[in-house]
């Protein structure tokens, strides 16, 4: 389940294609082409540019060249493959099998290496010069003014709020959760009804989250997360953990310490 850990980690990976020029692009997948983007457009435009920069929004990842900018997202089970070899072997909630079937886009470079999409529920997609306004800054460096503004813009549930991309960019379910249960804030409450004591702790734990789940190896390697199951209980207090759906997605909290 990438979110912005995975994606910096896909990130660094593809560190080593700044430089390279792309002789061919493999796009077999009219779905996978989002926005005004189609295979027929990227097989046209991206072979002869460089690749001058790797560069990440949140979940997005940006491939700078001398031509467009590439967008990749990578939606619930998209893994990134670089010259043959894959920073992350398996996903959270994916499956470990390996099937080339399932890359839905590819570069090829002058130099022999290429960079691969695999995506076993296509999910995800490819789009040229994408609308980086679009996106909120990044969780992992926002500062503590802005993220008071925009957790206290809305009344909707916090989780729902903290996961809005428009809004803030990188927070996937599993960051959150596990931010929330670490802050001792309910996922439903609404966002607008922190007081700052709850939105200093609130920043200062996320940044805290982000920075400790970096440092482990991802999203999924959270205290909480080993729990996050049906009638599991609280690491912190032994409570049984709620499971309620906010904002789309299946969310794990404790009662008994998250108000």
């Amino acid at each position: 389940m990438p979110e912005l850990l995975e994606i910096e980690t896909y990130r660094q990976a593809a560190l080593p294609v700044v430089g390279r020029v792309i002789s061919g692009v493999h796009a077999p997948d009219d779905w996978y082409a989002k926005g005004d983007t189609t295979p027929a457009l990227l097989r046209e435009v991206l072979p002869g540019c460089a690749v001058t920069a790797v560069r990440r929004i949140g979940k997005l990842m940006l491939l700078d060249t001398d031509g467009p900018v590439l967008g990749m997202r990578y939606g619930m089970t998209g893994r990134l493959i670089v010259d043959g070899g894959a920073p992350i072997d398996a996903l959270e909630y994916s499956t470990s099998r390996e099937d080339p079937a399932w890359d839905r886009f590819s570069l090829r470079f002058a130099d022999g290496g290429s960079l691969t999409m695999r995506d076993p529920r296509r999910l995800g997609g490819v789009e040229l010069d994408p609308d980086e306004s679009r996106l909120g800054p990044d969780a992992a460096t926002v500062t503590y003014a802005p993220f008071r503004d925009i957790v206290r813009g809305s009344t909707a549930p916090l989780k729902a709020r903290l996961m809005d991309q428009a809004r803030l960019a990188g927070l996937g379910n599993l960051l959150v959760d596990e931010t929330l249960w670490r802050a001792g804030l309910a996922p439903g409450r609404s966002a607008r009804s922190l007081d700052d004591v709850e939105m200093k702790r609130l920043h200062r734990v996320m940044r805290r989250t982000v920075s400790v789940l970096g440092e482990r190896g991802g999203s999924h390697t959270g205290d909480l997360q080993p729990s996050r199951v049906r009638g599991g209980h609280c690491p912190k207090d032994g409570s049984v953990l709620e499971r309620d759906e906010i904002g789309g997605r299946t969310t794990y909290w404790c009662s008994h310490h998250q108000h």
